[in-house]
């Protein structure tokens, strides 16, 4: 009688990435340079697919935010750094400035706030007047502008694209369609559950997006937050719109709401959209009104920081549904910076959902956000909030993961 066929080892690694965007992959490229042995799981049959693959593509300033934060921290550096990745590895990509536009004489105290903020973050902004705002953009309307020099476009796919393949050159695993159904800590480790098999980690790094929550109380960790998807809707220029627009043009943004506010930017194609609104999303990857997933939508809307968001800033949201139906309503909005821009002009372009970090008391997580289980062996460190700037900050992010899980401080790539 034949003995059993042995099954094959389970695959190990010292550490294990969940998550194929930008921030799991460029984790995963800091591991890698150390010489860990590292693995890439991504639940998708193709990398960046959601947040880093749909997006504006803008390499961010670092200048609205918070002083002192992560986010301004890390954008600041990743700016700089976005375009240096580019430049080597020969990746579309331009510095194109963006102007940041106060449409009234009651935008101009937060236009002020910007600057300072810009200065406090070490990010150049010159204040225009309307004569030299129309330099840069002839067909603008304000009051007055920021200019932000450092500012960007790339292709954030690209990117990531390029990072999976420099993990699988420096010997890391790269494995797509490969859904986490668990996370089990161990003494020594942490069993990564899949469909197909275990992996095991010596540590492991939750960059999961949409679903970070869901993973971080599979491993018996307590997020303190809830993901609430909200899609954010593209509208497309047409040729003779598209002659409106140089660079980039944002407004100025609402502190209580700083993702909001449409902007139009011209992108690495050459193509110019508008965007994005801010709607609650009708699944975790609800791209549009028609994908819904009610067991999902439930736990959105009976989640108490949705219902105390809601409370507080109804108005909003009822804005935003009705920019979403309406062209009328939503070319309203472009015309307050670009007054010539027509309904007729605008065409659908695309949708990205963004994995906000909600408190049960409604509040939005303002910066990036991560929670760690144990230290050294069997640890496991959850990035709980990172949306965007995170596209631009992902490279210095990743070495900030590197650092806490293991210690090892590495610099930026030469």
């Amino acid at each position: 009688m034949n003995a059993p066929a042995a099954l094959p080892p389970t695959p190990r690694a010292d550490v294990v990435v969940v998550g194929g965007g930008i921030v799991g992959l460029a984790t995963a490229h800091a591991v890698a340079r150390t010489g860990r042995s590292v693995v890439v799981l991504e639940r998708e049959h193709r990398l960046a697919a959601h947040q880093t693959g749909n997006n504006s593509n803008v390499i961010h300033s670092g200048l609205y935010y918070a002083p002192g934060g992560a986010k301004a921290r890390l954008a600041v550096a990743g700016c700089a750094e976005t375009v240096a990745f580019c430049r080597a590895h020969d990746l579309p990509h331009e510095v194109t400035g963006k102007l940041v536009v106060a449409t009234g004489p009651e935008e101009l105290p937060r236009m002020a706030e910007l600057a300072r903020r810009g200065k406090a973050n070490g990010v150049e902004a010159r204040e225009l007047d309307q004569d030299a705002m129309r330099a840069h953009e002839p067909h603008v309307r304000g009051v007055a502008a920021l200019h932000v020099p450092s500012t960007g476009i790339c292709d954030y796919g690209r990117i990531a694209e390029t990072l999976g393949a420099l993990v699988v050159k420096e010997g890391g695993e790269v494995h797509t369609g490969r859904a986490v159904t668990g996370i089990a800590r161990r003494r020594a480790d942490v069993v990564v559950r899949t469909a197909t098999g275990d992996v095991l980690g010596r540590q492991v790094v939750v960059c999961a997006g949409l679903r970070a929550d869901e993973l971080a109380r599979a491993a018996g960790a307590d997020p303190g937050v809830r993901i609430v998807p909200f899609r954010g809707e593209y509208a497309g220029f047409s040729e003779s719109a598209a002659e409106l627009v140089k660079g980039l043009i944002y407004p100025v943004p609402d502190p209580a709401f700083p993702f909001l506010g449409v902007h139009a930017t011209r992108g690495i194609d050459g193509h110019v959209h508008a965007g994005p609104n801010a709607v609650l999303a009708l699944a975790r990857e609800g791209y549009s009104w028609g994908v819904v997933k009610p067991k999902e939508l439930l736990g959105s809307l009976a989640y108490t920081g949705t219902i105390a968001l809601a409370r507080k800033h109804w108005r909003y949201g009822l804005g935003e549904v009705h920019r979403s139906l309406s062209a009328k309503a939503m070319v309203r909005r472009i015309q307050r910076m670009l007054p010539e821009v027509r309904v007729e002009d605008l065409s659908p372009a695309g949708a990205g959902v963004r994995a906000q970090a909600v408190r049960p008391d409604g509040s939005l997580v303002d910066d990036f956000l991560f929670v760690e289980q144990g230290s050294g062996d069997g640890a496991i460190l959850h990035v709980l909030n990172a949306p965007s700037p995170a596209a631009t900050a992902a490279l210095p992010i990743g070495r900030e993961i590197l650092e806490r899980l293991t210690g090892e401080k590495l610099g930026p790539l030469s």
